[in-house]
């Protein structure tokens, strides 16, 4: 199933098609998703919602068109069934006490921060440097859906993080509010990816 029919198939009283008997299973993993999305909602994981756009090129690689990219409910789904594995691939390595790589994000520095908590008070939000948490950026973020400053806000707020690196010590994951974060699976298989799968093999290997 792609994404769109998958989506399609959720919100389908009675789908139709060789793909029909698929809907339970969705059904649930939906519910499971519906359940990461709670937990993630209450450790204040920061949720940027900016919009994506497709470039669509002719047959000389022109630009023909650039066009919004919908984010359904499958994409979320993916989402966050990613995060899940990715948490757990990086508590593995933690626990197993095996060199691997860590996805780590730390939060802003000292002149980013102050920078950010000035512009945000010019829109009446006002915010503790010494306490600014995910949770915190994510109640901003909030307060500002519908009004003409939330794709600025936005904008402001996501160019004040670090950047999200990888690393073999671990420091935890600023933005997803998490503890530990390793990239395990991903739709691009990157080569950090496979270091962890090769981490976690010699772990399954050696204890068998």
């Amino acid at each position: 199933l792609t994404y769109t029919e998958a989506a399609a198939m959720l919100v389908a009283a009675r789908p139709r098609g060789p793909q029909a008997e698929l809907k339970p299973a969705l059904q649930h993993l939906n519910a499971v998703y519906e359940a990461f999305a709670g937990v993630r909602k209450q450790r204040g994981a920061i949720d940027f919602d900016l919009p994506e756009s497709k470039i669509e090129l002719d047959e000389r690689g022109q630009v023909k068109s650039v066009r919004a990219v919908e984010r359904l409910v499958t994409h979320k789904i993916i989402e966050e069934c990613m995060i899940a594995a990715n948490v757990e691939s990086a508590k593995r390595i933690h626990k197993g006490k095996i060199p691997g790589l860590y996805r780590v994000h730390e939060g802003p520095d000292e002149g980013k921060l102050e920078e950010l908590v000035l512009f945000l008070r010019t829109f009446g939000h006002k915010v503790n440097p010494n306490t600014l948490s995910p949770k915190e950026i994510n109640r901003v973020l909030a307060s500002v859906v519908g009004k003409p400053e939330e794709e600025l806000v936005e904008t402001v707020v996501l160019r004040s993080m670090k950047q999200a690196r990888y690393q073999p010590g671990n420091v935890g994951h600023f933005g997803l509010a998490l503890g530990a974060y390793a990239h395990f699976t991903w739709p691009i298989r990157r080569y950090p990816d496979l270091l962890v799968h090769r981490a976690i093999k010699w772990l399954n290997d050696k204890r068998s």
